[in-house]
C-alpha cells in the first residue's frame, strides 16, 4: 500500500501541491470575501457585491503567487518581476471571469452570493492552474547544445 501511495505521489506530486495551494488560496478569497460581506459590502448592491470580490481576489492572488512559485511549481526563475506580472495578468483574466459569472449568477439570476462563490471558485482554480503551468511557470526546455554538468554539451560534437 505504502508503495502504491508513493508511487501516485510521485506521479501527481505537482497536481496534488496546486490542490492544497487551491484549497488555501480558496479560504483567503472565501474568507476574506465573506468578512467584507459581513462587515461593510452588502452583496444585494451591485458595485459593493464587486468591491467585496476585488477584494477577496487581490488578498488570494498575492498568497496564490508566492505559494504557486515556492511550493507547487517551484520556481526557479531569476526574474521574479516577468514572473509575477504573468501571474497576476493571467489572474486578471481569471478576476473578470470571476466577475462575469457572479454577475450572471447573483444580479441576472438572483442565486444567493455564497453558493455562486463557490461554484466560481472551482471553476476559477481549474482556469488557474492551467495558466500556471502551461504560461507562467512553464519549465523552459533545455537547448540541445545547452553545457550539462558535466561540462559537455547535448548538441552533435561533429564526430
Amino acid at each position: 500500500m505504502f508503495a502504491t501511495v508513493k508511487r501516485l505521489w510521485n506521479k501527481y506530486r505537482e497536481l496534488i501541491r496546486y490542490l492544497i495551494v487551491g484549497v488555501l488560496t480558496t479560504a483567503v478569497s472565501l474568507g476574506v470575501y465573506w468578512l467584507a460581506t459581513a462587515t461593510v459590502l452588502d452583496p444585494a448592491d451591485p458595485v459593493r457585491l464587486q468591491a467585496a470580490n476585488v477584494l477577496s481576489w487581490i488578498a488570494a492572488v498575492t498568497f496564490a503567487y508566492f505559494a504557486n512559485r515556492i511550493f507547487v511549481f517551484q520556481s526557479k526563475s531569476g526574474n521574479v518581476l516577468k514572473e509575477a506580472g504573468a501571474f497576476f495578468l493571467s489572474r486578471v483574466g481569471t478576476l473578470l471571469l470571476d466577475m462575469a459569472i457572479m454577475f450572471v449568477a447573483v444580479t441576472l439570476c438572483r442565486m444567493g452570493d455564497k453558493p455562486a462563490k463557490l461554484i466560481v471558485q472551482v471553476v476559477v482554480t481549474v482556469v488557474n492552474y492551467l495558466l500556471g503551468k502551461f504560461v507562467v511557470f512553464r519549465k523552459k526546455k533545455a537547448s540541445p547544445a545547452a553545457p550539462r554538468e558535466d561540462g559537455e554539451t547535448g548538441g552533435v560534437t561533429g564526430k
